[in-house]
């Protein structure tokens, strides 16, 4: 019996993707565990498995397809014995429900004569003049697009407008609604949909944005919409630091392991949170969760955006283990060979600009978690020490806290735990 081989859900947030490129063509025979496809998720590009033998009878999806569903048929596979060219390709049209919702629109238009059929088409979208009928995910995408509402047939419960019928709906689709029937409901939707950006008339390269890209872009909005940010700043003094870890990287040459400060720096905050557990947090609804265990993500630029693989268990690894464990899972992020248990979670987050020469900056929290560390360069500056002034090597590092579960003197006390420890790094080591 042919197998239907459908869109995976390759990270805990994957809705859609795209679906890069075919390794693959029809009448390939294919085993368990060989790559079929690469396929870009809101994280990463990443490599599509067969769990199954067989002959790929037909590509439903083509290569290069945006917006491919979860769950969406994209190709058939024939099992052995069975005859590839025989198989139909009836769940190709499983992408089509995306230009079937402004049709019915669409034959309705011509009928109306008079403006009573325009009322007609509203209800869909909102019953009785009411509110838009809408999840708030739809809203939330349509005030992105500059889609109306209004325009809009929903196919969810009750009529209600879900993110699948905004598939089909084009940008300003409601202004010849609001011509035929300007009602109260429609007007504030059409107002507060934001316009289109236009170009200037300024020679310029156009590049569509990635999954990822669009992931980036919707969770840092968020964040700074939804996350109260407060910001508190300690300088550092690294010299101890850089004395120990030239001294560690001597006893750690014959193992080919090399700590980089940045590795010093992940199992110093891991340390810090578990000193105060009160920042070890994040806000789920109605409850403040503690953790028990200082997971670090990691921010890692690769070329498609950011991605944040986690260090679990940082608290308790040695720094060797650390260093190891970040240098594979960085290398795998720019190849996009990371798995989703590999970037998913994390109790807090580290942010190193330093090696730009960015002496300080703010980090934008990563919900849900309830902080991030922004780490800045290391830079020769006049300090005081031991009450006199001196030339000594100093950092910034600002935390950013999500003010709704973390008071500002718990953000202090981080900060001064954090400081101790890459002063004092030997304490990192007890």
């Amino acid at each position: 019996m042919p197998i239907e081989l459908k869109m995976p859900a390759l990270s805990p947030t994957m809705e859609e993707g795209t679906l890069a490129k075919w390794l693959v063509k029809e009448g390939d025979e294919v085993k368990s565990g060989d790559i079929l496809a690469e396929i870009e998720t809101d994280k990463a590009t990443m490599e599509f498995e067969a769990v199954d033998e067989g002959t790929i009878a037909k590509i439903l999806v083509p290569e290069g397809s945006d917006g491919v569903k979860v769950g969406v048929a994209i190709a058939i596979l024939a099992g052995e014995g069975e005859d590839a060219s025989a198989v139909t390709s009836a769940p190709a049209a499983a992408p089509a429900p995306k230009a079937e919702t402004p049709a019915p629109k669409q034959e309705e238009a011509p009928k109306a004569a008079a403006p009573a059929p325009a009322a007609v088409a509203a209800p869909a979208a909102a019953a009785s003049g009411d509110r838009v009928k809408a999840s708030p995910l739809a809203r939330r995408l349509a005030g992105q697009q500059g889609i109306d509402l209004a325009a809009v047939a929903g196919s969810g419960p009750n009529g209600r407008i879900v993110k699948a019928d905004l598939a089909g709906a084009r940008p300003g689709a409601a202004a010849p609604a609001a011509a035929s029937a300007p009602t109260a409901a429609a007007a504030p939707a059409a107002i507060a949909a934001p316009a289109p950006a236009q170009i200037p008339d300024i020679p310029h390269e156009s590049a569509k944005l990635s999954n990822m890209r669009k992931t980036i872009a919707r969770r840092l909005t968020e964040s700074k919409q939804q996350v109260p940010h407060i910001y508190l700043t300690v300088d550092i003094q690294l010299d101890a630091l850089l004395k120990l870890r030239g001294e560690l990287n001597k006893g750690l040459e014959s193992r080919g392991v090399k700590l980089s400060v940045n590795d010093m720096l992940v199992k110093a905050l891991a340390g810090a949170l578990m000193e105060v557990p009160s920042c070890n947090v994040m806000l789920a609804g109605d409850q403040l969760v503690t953790f028990q265990r200082a997971d670090i993500s990691v921010a890692v630029s690769i070329p498609n955006g950011l991605i944040t693989p986690v260090v679990t268990s940082a608290d308790t690894k040695s720094l060797s283990a650390i260093a190891a464990e970040i240098k594979d899972l960085a290398a795998r992020a720019k190849d996009g060979k990371l798995q989703p248990h590999e970037y998913a979670g994390g109790t807090a987050s580290i942010s190193n600009m330093g090696m730009y020469g960015i002496k300080q900056f703010e980090a934008v929290i990563n919900p849900p978690q309830g902080m991030i560390m922004a780490i800045g360069a290391g830079e020769k500056r006049p300090y005081v020490v031991n009450d006199e002034l001196a030339v000594a090597t100093v950092m910034s590092a600002t935390g950013s806290f999500d003010h709704r579960a973390i008071d500002g003197a718990d953000g202090a006390k981080l900060m001064q735990a954090f400081k101790r420890l890459v002063e004092n790094p030997l304490g990192m080591l007890a």
